[in-house]
């Protein structure tokens, strides 16, 4: 039994059963164990492929599109990345600015928002060069409410959220919670009270009762309270700027499609998406989408100001459209740019999974 399992065995053996989203929590962000504390292999040689392993020419499409954003504002000003990992697209971002736009370089403060030591330690080493603009810190709630100028963003980070596993009941015509049991040799599945629902009953609520009533009976969906949550305290720490998130996700009304009875959660491990999500703990990835459909309600709450929601491939092409407009102000359209950016913008590659949201408050 590894170190990681007998964790989560023996807070099981003290609750008799936890919910999918502390399961989750643990696998994957245990200090020392988890699967996001490791060393994770990205790539063709690793679990799954990013965005950012695809090469350096994302961060220089995103900071392209951060400085035009950010032109014309004399003041300090600030981007806050959140869910940084070992810290490449940050330094990826810094050196596109240092390169193209050291005027804005010197103003900015770059922000790392990371709980974890271990990656931390990371993203120190590989940011050395850049340290002097760069600060951490724990939490977004350590920023402050209207505090920020410029960009906050994260990229690939809501999806690992830790998710509530939610099955209908057709007779009941209500919404029943999965959690973990220990099951003696393994974990296993075990339906939790209604009390346990509390947290995750506004989000169930959003479907329509006429959809609600066509869900076959133990049609699978998840709930992200956690996502809900962060994306409204980074929209209450921008006092001016933009808030992007780039992840897989889609509508709320999406997460109901008939093909999706078994829900979106999702484990990885050497690019092949494994059926039990409570197996090989710690060593495989566990995704779930976002709800694009929450996340911008959060937002507009706060009293920003919504963009279309489009696909990946709309939102870099737009950026590399503005680059051949100024050719001095971004890098050489290699052949080696021009292969990363098809990756990044093919629809059967990474361009259409992934979908870009942008609020603003002016």
């Amino acid at each position: 039994m590894s170190p990681l399992v007998e964790v989560i065995r023996k807070e099981i053996e003290k609750r008799g059963v936890v919910s999918f989203a502390r399961f989750m929590e643990r696998a994957l962000y245990e200090p020392e164990l988890g699967y996001y504390e490791t060393e994770v292999a990205l790539g063709r040689a690793g679990d799954f492929y990013t965005n950012v392993s695809v090469g350096p020419l994302f961060g220089e499409l995103l900071a392209f599109q951060f400085a035009t954003w950010l032109d014309g504002s004399d003041d300090e000003i600030s981007i806050v990345e959140a869910g940084a990992h070992d810290g490449i697209l940050a330094a990826d971002v810094l050196g596109y600015l240092q390169q193209f736009q050291e005027g804005l370089l010197d103003r900015v403060e770059y922000v790392i928002v990371e709980p974890s030591a271990v990656r931390r330690e990371w993203q120190v080493a590989t940011l050395e060069s850049f340290l002097d603009h760069v600060r951490w810190v724990d939490d977004l709630g350590d920023l402050g409410e209207d505090k920020v100028r410029g960009v906050v963003f994260c990229n690939e980070l809501l999806d690992a959220f830790p998710v509530h596993r939610l099955g209908w009941d057709a007779s009941a015509s209500e919404w029943f919670e999965w959690g973990v049991a220990w099951g003696g040799d393994g974990f296993a599945w075990e339906r939790m009270e209604e009390a346990e629902l509390k947290a995750v009953r506004s989000q169930t609520l959003q479907v329509p009762r006429e959809l609600r009533e066509a869900l076959p009976d133990g049609f699978v969906t998840v709930a992200c309270p956690r996502a809900a949550k962060w994306w409204t305290t980074a929209a209450n720490c921008l006092n001016q700027g933009r808030l992007l998130t780039i992840d897989y996700g889609m509508e709320a009304e999406a997460f109901f499609a008939p093909e999706r009875v078994n829900g979106t959660l999702r484990a990885f491990h050497r690019h092949q998406v494994l059926g039990d999500l409570l197996a090989d703990v710690g060593r495989q990835d566990i995704t779930s989408s976002a709800n694009f459909t929450v996340l911008r309600s959060m937002g507009e709450l706060a009293f920003l100001v919504s963009h279309p929601l489009r696909t990946q491939e709309k939102f870099l092409m737009e950026i590399f459209r503005r680059t051949l407009k100024r050719p001095g102000q971004f890098p050489e359209w290699s052949s080696e740019r021009k292969r990363q950016f098809q990756t990044l913008t093919h629809p059967e590659h990474l361009g259409r999974p992934f979908r870009v949201l942008v609020q603003e408050r002016g």
